[in-house]
């Protein structure tokens, strides 16, 4: 059988440390000819090299790869003349041309690392957020009004069609799961503001008929502001939240906090026919070069990005992989063989990959 071809962008800053660590561990998990990276350009440094940030033979390359592994884009200074930064425009261009349109991430508290919340240091954390990715606020990007330097505004948009796509996403996942860890049950959240603005009130709406779908899988609601406190104070409630754009943005971000931070946060933007998978953690530039940076988003990325090809490709191998490299991880972690910096240990960025590699065997 040919091997899966992984269109792969390093980008910037700790991009490329992040994503050779990740193919190693991949490459050993998966075994020899399964896996095929293919190298492609992009990113704020290709900009300001080509001014491209995503030339079209690399966009021709993740369109025609069987998924796209990215490490990390954007440069402190490299911006659009309207201020925008140039690298977030990589993967946004990915995102509504392959029509990626749902933001899946996790956020599971894995063994071995401290949360700030100290109710759940010994687990019961884990659930999924699932951020409508083409629509909302940030459907307004590049197309913002500023009139004579006194009044900026972007719409915020929400359509029937985006948010029927991205809710049955949520309720399909949550059908799949074994619930939340604080009653067992499956359930879907729906994070808005309802109660303030009539696109949030329409994208509950079709929640809710969606959900009639679903009649195994419970769906609740919370107001974005409500739902910040709660992820504190009972993350366990939590199996599935589906949000808007912004939204889910904000709350990924906390969620991410809550189980040890951006640095170990995976992150996989999926549509119908394509994906792509990265750390949901910045380029960092102030540490690229040290070999410092933690890959363990990367390597929960790629975990992600491999259990999605097997449900796709019909191929079980490629989900006992991906079993395999999260339970590595967790016992690197748990055991304290290598820890990143970011978690309170001295490991380097190789030698966190070399014991995940090592504990595989």
């Amino acid at each position: 059988m040919a091997p899966y071809r992984i269109a792969t962008i390093e980008g910037d800053g700790i991009g490329p440390e992040v994503t050779k660590a990740a193919i190693t561990v991949l490459a050993e998990a998966c075994g020899a000819g399964t896996l095929a990276f293919e190298r492609l350009e992009g990113g704020a440094a290709h900009y300001v090299r080509s001014g491209h940030v995503l030339p079209e033979d690399t966009f021709a390359g993740c369109r025609d790869a069987d998924a796209i592994l990215h490490g990390a884009a954007g440069l402190p200074g490299v911006v659009y003349p309207d201020g925008t930064e140039v690298g977030n425009d990589l993967h946004l261009r990915l995102r509504f041309r392959l029509d990626l349109y749902a933001n899946v991430r996790p956020v599971k508290l894995l063994p071995g690392v401290l949360s700030p919340l100290r109710a759940f240091e010994g687990g019961g954390i884990d659930y999924v957020i699932v951020r409508e990715n083409t629509e909302g606020l940030y459907a307004s990007r590049g197309a913002g009004v500023v009139l004579r330097d006194e009044i900026a505004s972007d719409s915020l948009v929400v359509t029937r069609k985006g948010t029927e796509r991205v809710a049955r996403f949520a309720f399909e996942l949550a059908a799949k799961r074994r619930g939340a860890p604080r009653d067992g049950q499956r359930r879907v959240t729906v994070c808005d503001k309802a109660n303030i603005l009539r696109s949030y009130a329409f994208f509950r709406r079709i929640c809710d008929e969606v959900h009639a779908g679903y009649p195994d899988v419970a769906i609740d609601y919370a107001y974005a502001d409500a739902i910040t406190v709660h992820m504190l104070k009972r993350p366990d409630s939590y199996d599935v939240i589906v949000a808007e754009n912004m939204v889910g943005d904000i709350i990924s971000d906390l969620g991410a906090a809550t189980v040890g931070g951006m640095g170990i946060a995976p992150s996989g933007e999926i549509g119908d026919a394509h994906a792509l998978f990265q750390g949901a953690h910045g380029s960092a530039p102030d540490i690229a070069g040290q070999n410092v940076a933690s890959p363990v988003a990367t390597l929960l990325s790629g975990v992600m990005m491999l259990r999605w090809l097997a449900e796709r490709k019909s191929d079980t191998a490629l989900g006992q992989a991906a079993d395999r490299i999260e339970a590595a991880v967790a016992t690197v972690l748990a055991e304290r063989r290598a820890v990143p910096r970011d978690l309170g240990g001295h490991a380097s960025c190789t030698e966190v990959a070399e014991a995940v590699r090592r504990a595989l065997a």
